[in-house]
């Protein structure tokens, strides 16, 4: 299992919950222990896989954001690369799954996990992917990016429906299993529904899944969790499931 982190995201790059300080500090105390790799930006044509030139313009136009938003994006795009030899976890920022592809909110910019995604697919690495998301909120940004695109299939987790996840994964034929991993959801969190355990048994069903149907290949990145005091110790747990 690598982890792919930069110094970098520990930068307050803007005043909204996601780009608090302290918040990537508190995962990556958790995840010492694990081997960190480190990304490079992304290029302008990785981004615009997805995203129109206009809107790629319009986070351009703000220096310290954008910084930033093309290396997560880079992130997601090394952890996905990594995943064809061992399971990879990117705990990048800003978030990404609001970003549709000529408009952005919620604390998102560029759309990291579609970004890799297309990029698998366009360059001819696989041919076809989910993506999972249990974030609290719905990835609308994802979901745009991939609107009548067969050779992806998105998945919300609804309330606490781990099964449903599980059921998913089960229909589906992939070759790679992508994950949103948001922890907005936990019980000490906006969302007031996850245990902690259960952010471990997520990790578990994707890993299995992806070792019966794609030859283990799963990747996942960081999007919500906001709470500093239960974030790292969630994303630990399902780091150990996934790995």
């Amino acid at each position: 299992m690598k982890i792919v982190f930069h110094p970098k995201f520990y930068t307050v790059y803007t005043s909204d919950p996601a780009a608090e300080a302290g918040r990537m500090e508190a995962i990556m105390e958790e995840l010492r222990d694990y081997e960190v790799v480190e990304p490079e930006p992304a290029r302008m044509e990785d981004i615009l896989l997805i995203h129109t030139r206009e809107h790629y313009m319009y986070v351009k136009s703000e220096p310290e954001i954008y910084e930033v938003a093309i290396l997560a994006a880079g992130g997601a795009i090394l952890a996905s690369e990594i995943a064809f030899n061992e399971p990879a976890f990117a705990a990048i920022r800003p978030p990404g799954h609001h970003a549709s592809p000529d408009s952005s909110w919620g604390f998102c910019y560029f759309n990291n996990i579609a970004i890799a995604v297309k990029k698998l697919l366009v360059e001819g690495k696989i041919k076809r992917a989910v993506i999972v998301d249990f974030d609290l909120h719905y990835g609308d940004g994802t979901a745009n990016a991939f609107a009548g695109v067969e050779e992806v299939k998105y998945h919300h987790m609804k309330g606490a429906d781990i099964a449903g996840i599980e059921q998913f994964l089960k229909e589906n034929d992939y070759d790679i299993i992508a994950v949103s991993a948001g922890f907005d959801r936990h019980k000490d969190d906006w969302g007031g529904i996850l245990e902690t355990e259960d952010y471990r048994e997520i990790g578990r069903i994707i890993k299995e899944y992806a070792e019966e149907k794609c030859e283990g290949r799963r990747f996942a990145v960081l999007e919500g969790g906001y709470n500093h005091s239960v974030l790292g110790k969630n994303v630990r747990a399902f780091v150990k499931g996934l790995e």
